[in-house]
């Protein structure tokens, strides 16, 4: 790190690990971040003096939010069949991801997992004094440049993996640069996700020798969760039906303008079409305008806790609960991901592609890698608004030989990216042993 910018970046840590100890219960996404690494150390703490045994190597895997958990759990997953000595820890940093930890650790896949605290140079002597892990490996691209600075000095091997850094993207400019160049230097090996990447990590810092295009990881997630979907379970049977089905998913205010406006132009034209939405974040106070516009337009709504029985009926299913998008895609003939009217961008597109869904979104996707090799392949449909969108939805739902070249297409996409996850465990093993 810069010296200059060493100090206000020890600073700002300081500042925000104070925070944690502040007595405030504001449900927004950033104070819950804060509030919640509240005895996060202590708990790390807790738990390696009475589970971690340094007979075994240990393996700690940080991945900042749920995108980057997908990467690392067929990795970890791997890692735990193969190695079942090894112990294995998940830390996470963004609120969204805590649920999908916790399933992690009940699932047998990790051992523990915390939110990471803040990056200050006294916690990550408390965490590595605590953990004394083998290896310290990063999903995507997040580092933390106290924690590996602090690591690498310990000897501690370090890894990247599914590394990736978009063209143009900020984390490629002199500030970055100067403020995380000595982290990636650090690291020991970085699997990126193409030569692309694998340029570009090096101008960031990465030192050229260390790092292998390996491919993303979460392409053997997803298409290991659409082999293994179960269309005769609880949740998907009693939906099953011949309608034509569009499934949206993490879904924003945005992007449901644009879609429930097309809707209504659809089902002028296809009235036996059938819409399952799924918003990012199901709050009563984000699924109430769409149950208020579907009372305005007299269009039958039902949300998913509601439905008894069969539901294959339903033209419009409000999604009301999380955690089974990934499944609901299975029933698509066509999906929409949202973020694409959103400032934050594109959500994941591979869950629906899998599935052999052509995929549909809105203009905001140059930033996504997936997005952009579905749309080269003609697996995927971009809508600037609301009746490029309908028209597209259309012919995917009318035209039986469009939708099967579409199909074939998104879905070979997924199957060219499979193989990833072994390559970034043999790197991770490398790291281990």
């Amino acid at each position: 790190m810069h010296p200059l910018l060493a100090l206000p970046y020890a600073a700002l840590a300081g500042v925000a690990e104070a925070l944690t100890h502040l007595p405030v219960d504001a449900e927004h996404k950033a104070w819950r971040a804060i509030r919640n690494r509240a005895g996060g150390i202590e708990r790390i703490e807790d738990w390696a003096r009475t589970h971690r045994d340094r007979t075994r190597p240990l393996l700690w895997m940080h991945a900042p939010s749920v995108g980057e958990g997908l990467q690392a759990r067929p990795v970890l997953e791997r890692i735990r069949a193969r190695h079942p000595q090894v112990q294995l820890l998940y830390t996470f940093y963004s609120p969204s991801a805590e649920r999908f930890a916790h399933g992690m650790l009940a699932a047998g896949t990790v051992d523990a997992t915390e939110y990471l605290p803040f990056d200050t140079t006294a916690n990550a002597e408390r965490l590595l004094d605590a953990l004394a892990p083998t290896a310290l490996v990063f999903a995507k691209l997040d580092v933390w440049p106290q924690l590996v600075r602090t690591a690498a000095a310990r000897r501690v091997r370090l890894g990247l993996i599914s590394a990736t850094l978009s063209e143009g993207s900020g984390r490629g400019g002199s500030l970055a640069r100067a403020l995380l160049g000595d982290a990636y230097a650090a690291l020991d090996r970085v699997g990126a996700i193409d030569a692309a990447d694998a340029t570009r990590l090096t101008a960031l810092g990465v030192q050229a020798d260390r790092v292998t295009a390996l491919g993303d990881t979460r392409y053997d997630q997803v298409a290991a969760r659409a082999a293994a979907a179960d269309r005769h379970s609880a949740l998907l049977a009693p939906l099953a039906s011949g309608r034509p089905t569009v499934v949206a998913g993490s879904t924003w205010p945005a992007d449901e303008s644009v879609l429930l406006a097309a809707w209504l132009r659809l089902r002028k034209h296809l009235p036996s079409a059938r819409l399952i939405i799924a918003p990012h974040e199901p709050t009563s106070a984000h699924t109430a305008p769409i149950v208020r516009w579907a009372q305005a337009h007299s269009i039958p709504l039902t949300t998913l806790s509601a439905v008894t029985g069969t539901g294959g009926d339903i033209e419009v299913l409000l999604v009301d609960r999380v955690g089974v998008l990934g499944d609901l895609y299975a029933l698509a003939q066509a999906a929409y991901v949202g973020g694409g009217f959103h400032a934050a961008g594109l959500h994941s597109v591979l869950e629906p592609a899998a599935f052999g869904a052509p995929v549909l979104f809105g203009p905001q996707h140059t930033q996504s890698r997936d997005a952009l090799l579905l749309l080269e392949a003609k697996g995927a449909v971009a809508c600037d608004d609301a009746e490029e969108l309908s028209d597209a939805l259309q012919i995917l739902l009318t035209e039986p030989d469009t939708l099967a070249r579409a199909s074939r297409a998104a879905k070979a996409v997924v199957s060219q990216g499979v193989g990833a996850a072994d390559r970034s465990t043999k790197l991770v093993e490398e790291l281990l042993f």
